[in-house]
C-alpha cells in the first residue's frame, strides 16, 4: 500500500499522461494543485455539487439510521425479518441498484414523480425533473435520497449501541418518572453518543466517494450539474489521461475529508461520553 501512496504523491507533483513510461512524466510542482485551485471550474463544480451532496445526505442519513435502529430495537415477533430487510438494501450491487433509481427518478414516468403529481396538483405545481432539467437543484438530493435506502448499515450500529445501553440506568430513569421521551434524550442518547461520533465520520467520509451511481445514472451530466468529486477525479484519469492532475485531486480529497474528520472530533468535545465521563 506505501508504493502506490508515495507514487500518487510524487505523481501530483508532475505531469504525466499514463500512457507511457514514467520516465517521461515532467515535474511541474505545485502547478497541479495551483491549477486546480485557481483555474479550473469544473473542480469547483464537483467540490459544490458534493458539498451539497453531504450536507443533505449526512444528518438526513444517520437521523433515519437512528430512527430505524429504534424501530428495529422494539421486542416484538418477527423483528429479526424487519433488520434483515432493513439491511439487506445496503449490501446489493452498486450498478444494478443505480439502474433502479435512474427509473424511479425519470422526470416523466419515474415512480418518484407518479408519486408526488397527484400531490403537487393541490398547490398548483408539478414534480421536478430531477436529473435533467433541474439538476442543479435537485440532481444532489435525488442522491441523497438514493443513499436513504441503504441506511441499514448504519442502523445495525446504532441498534448494537442501543442494546449495550446499561439496562440500570432506563431503570432508574423510570423510577425518577421519566417518560419514555425523556429518558431516549436524557440517557439513551448520552450513551448512544460515541456511536453517534463514530457513524457521522464514516457517513461523512463515504459522502465525498459518491462515484457508480453518479457514472451510472448521469455521467456527471447535464454540464457537471452531477459531477461529484471522485467522478471528476475518474474522469481526470482514465478518460483524459491526466494522471498526475488526478493524484493531485487525490490528495486534495484527502485533506477535506481529514480536515472535516478533525473538525467534527474536536466539535465532539464535551458532547461524548464514555464509560459515563465526557472528553
Amino acid at each position: 500500500m506505501a508504493f502506490p501512496i508515495v507514487m500518487s504523491l510524487l505523481l501530483s507533483l508532475a505531469k504525466w499522461k499514463g500512457v507511457s513510461t514514467l520516465d517521461t512524466a515532467t515535474f511541474v510542482g505545485g502547478g497541479n494543485y495551483l491549477q486546480l485551485l485557481a483555474h479550473d471550474p469544473r473542480f469547483m463544480t464537483s467540490l459544490k455539487v458534493t458539498l451539497y451532496y453531504t450536507l443533505i445526505a449526512v444528518p438526513g442519513g444517520q437521523a433515519l439510521a437512528l430512527l430505524a435502529a429504534v424501530l428495529m430495537n422494539q421486542k416484538i415477533r418477527g423483528i429479526p425479518f424487519f433488520r434483515a430487510a432493513w439491511y439487506l438494501p445496503s449490501v446489493l450491487g452498486g450498478v444494478g441498484v443505480a439502474v433502479l433509481w435512474q427509473w424511479v427518478f425519470d422526470g416523466d414516468k419515474g415512480l418518484m414523480n407518479m408519486a408526488l403529481r397527484p400531490l403537487l396538483e393541490l398547490v398548483n405545481a408539478t414534480p421536478p425533473d430531477w436529473l435533467v432539467k433541474d439538476a442543479s437543484v435537485w440532481g444532489p438530493p435525488a442522491f441523497a435520497i438514493m443513499g436513504f435506502w441503504t441506511v441499514g448499515g448504519g442502523m445495525m450500529i446504532y441498534l448494537a449501541g442501543l442494546q449495550a445501553v446499561p439496562e440500570e440506568l432506563l431503570e432508574a430513569a423510570r423510577i425518577d418518572r421519566l417518560g419514555a421521551v425523556s429518558r431516549f434524550f436524557r440517557v439513551t442518547l448520552p450513551m448512544l453518543s460515541p456511536v453517534i461520533l463514530f457513524n457521522l465520520i464514516m457517513s461523512i467520509i463515504g459522502s465525498f466517494q459518491v462515484f457508480t451511481q453518479a457514472f451510472v445514472m448521469t455521467g456527471g451530466g447535464p454540464g457537471d450539474l452531477t459531477r461529484f468529486y471522485v467522478l471528476n477525479l475518474y474522469n481526470q484519469a482514465f478518460e483524459f489521461y491526466e494522471m498526475g492532475y488526478a493524484s493531485a485531486m487525490a490528495w486534495i480529497l484527502l485533506l477535506i475529508t481529514l480536515g472535516l474528520t478533525m473538525l467534527t472530533l474536536r466539535g465532539s468535545r464535551g458532547l461524548v461520553h464514555y464509560e459515563g465521563l465526557k472528553r
